[in-house]
């Protein structure tokens, strides 16, 4: 009886000892199990893009940068703690991600990091980390640069000259000398009785190591400065720079210069007639010729004002005024006209017509060739060259002609022919004194 107690026994211990030994190695079995699929669980995770906001950081100025992971696996992996390990990049909101953040599998996810980045310039290469639940940490290394070069800005074309109230183009080169791209770029001009168009202008981008040339036309009313201000921003922060451009009048080179010549006066009673021809001297064209006069004297008759239409560089047109004017000395001859491009371009030419050539003419000078400016005009009084003679006016026993050629001698020839006739009646005197007699 007590053999069999104890065989009992013996064979009972013999159970539970296999029992407890069978538990512990299924523990132990199942708990390298669980650790080794949460380890290749995150082996899955990876990087898949770093980006910045800018691309290029300027120093002390905050910027953006997004890190994005896959998961590549078949489970959810959790993370934590991420961050971005440099000791030149400072994080601003440093415990955004302590928390823990699952990606599923399969899907992505995006950590940002708003950062400032310390000087000098240069490529930086910190490290980004991040932990997983049960599996260590991912770690992935990219590259920062930053560059305190600010855009460029200056004037690359401009006329030669500005005239009063003369539409200019000027342009304005906007130079990005940056590796990254900088946007929402604003230029304004302002100045002083000045007329810009556009009046601003707006660029949604500029890629780095690139530039652009924008158009301005303007148009000044008096000398003055145009400022450009500029505004663009790298990443959210707005940076400023400004361009001056100093707008003197002086006379343009190109422009057409209209020359009075064979000026002639005639009386017509109540009123003068005044013809005479303009050469264009200049370099462009005159289109929309006009002729008139100015006060004091006063357009009227036939002709009040004359067009003579386009006058090409180096070519002649005549004209044909007639008007009123109680002071001869000074009578503005008013001449305006149009460039290519519509500007309106107005001179004046003060003459002395008091110099007397004859009975019924009046001989007439003209002052010397003014200065061509906008609409407003300018005078230009100097002492005047006496334009009679051959193809001006001419005058001799009362009669008088206009203009060159054969019709200036017409005069010569009705006074000689007067002068022959009279010269053959007086030497016939005595003659046809008899045969007068003879008929009574």
């Amino acid at each position: 009886m007590r053999i069999t107690t104890a065989l009992v026994s013996l064979i009972f211990l013999v159970l539970m000892v296999s029992t407890a030994f069978a538990a512990t190695t299924t523990t132990d079995s199942t708990s390298t199990s669980s650790s080794t699929t949460a380890q290749d669980a995150a082996a899955l995770v990876y990087v898949t893009n770093v980006t910045m906001d800018p691309p290029v950081f300027f120093p002390y100025e905050e910027g953006t940068v997004y890190v994005t992971l896959k998961n590549a696996g078949t489970t959810s992996v959790g993370l934590n703690n991420a961050e971005i390990l440099d000791n030149k990049v400072n994080l601003v909101n440093k415990n955004a991600w302590n928390s823990v953040s699952y990606i599923g599998a399969g899907s992505t996810l995006t950590y940002s990091f708003q950062v400032t980045i310390d000087p000098p310039d240069g490529v930086y290469f910190p490290l980004f980390s991040v932990g997983t639940i049960s599996a260590g940490s991912i770690s992935y290394p990219f590259v920062l640069k930053v560059d305190s070069t600010e855009l460029k800005a200056y004037v690359s074309e401009k006329p030669e000259s500005f005239s009063r109230s003369i539409a200019e183009t000027v342009n304005l080169t906007i130079v990005n000398p940056r590796e990254g791209s900088v946007r929402n770029i604003q230029i304004i001009p302002t100045g002083t009785s000045i007329e810009v168009t556009p009046s601003q202008k707006y660029i949604s981008s500029l890629t780095g190591r690139s530039y652009m040339e924008v158009p301005f036309s303007i148009k000044a009313n008096q000398e003055t400065n145009v400022t450009f201000h500029i505004t663009y921003q790298n990443g959210e922060v707005t940076h400023t720079l400004e361009v001056n451009l100093p707008i003197t009048f002086s006379n343009d080179k190109t422009a057409a210069v209209p020359v009075v010549n064979n000026v002639v006066l005639t009386t017509k009673g109540s009123y003068y007639d005044l013809t005479g021809d303009i050469t264009n001297t200049g370099i462009t064209n005159a289109k929309g010729l006009l002729v008139t006069v100015g006060s004091p004297a006063t357009g009227t008759g036939t002709y009040p004002e004359y067009a003579i239409g386009s006058l090409a560089a180096d070519d002649s047109g005549s004209f044909d005024l007639t008007f009123t004017c109680r002071d001869l000395s000074s009578v503005p001859l008013v001449m305006t006209w149009k460039d290519s491009n519509g500007n309106t371009y107005s001179t004046t030419k003060v003459l002395d017509l008091t110099s007397s050539s004859g009975s019924g003419t009046i001989g007439a000078s003209s002052g010397s060739a003014g200065t061509s400016t906008g609409a407003t005009g300018s005078t230009a009084r100097t002492n005047g060259q006496n334009m009679g003679g051959m193809g001006g006016a001419s005058s001799i026993f009362g009669f008088s002609s206009k203009g060159g050629g054969i019709t200036a001698f017409y005069p010569v020839i009705a006074g000689a022919i007067v002068l022959v006739v009279g010269i053959v009646l007086w030497k016939k005197r005595k003659w046809i004194s008899t045969k007068l007699k003879k008929k009574q």
